[in-house]
């Protein structure tokens, strides 16, 4: 699934991820797993070497320490905000939150 139109069969709590890795002001408990979950939907994860994860969505390209505890880091989430954008996921966000989705 590496194509924005592909957003639509995202489950719900895929959709639930992605609304909160948009939420503003920035949410700080988007569990890990959770956003490991997504990126195995819209693109492609590759575990590396010392908790490190290769991930491919789109265009885009890079590399993700897993956090030490459950939840992400607010880097992280501008990192995949800007991932996400830039593969057409924003728009999947706006549909959601249109439905009356909330995290």
């Amino acid at each position: 699934m590496n194509e924005p139109s592909d957003a639509v069969h995202l489950n719900n709590h895929h959709r639930d991820t992605l609304v909160a890795i948009f939420q503003h002001p920035t949410s700080h408990n988007i569990d890990w797993k959770a956003v490991l979950s997504l990126l195995n939907a819209v693109g492609t994860v590759e575990e590396t070497t010392e908790g490190k994860y290769h991930i491919i969505v789109g265009t885009e390209d890079q590399v993700f320490t897993r956090p030490r505890n459950k939840d992400i880091d607010v880097q992280t989430v501008v990192d995949l905000r800007r991932m996400l954008t830039t593969a057409g996921y924003a728009a999947a966000v706006k549909e959601a939150t249109d439905e009356g989705r909330e995290v």
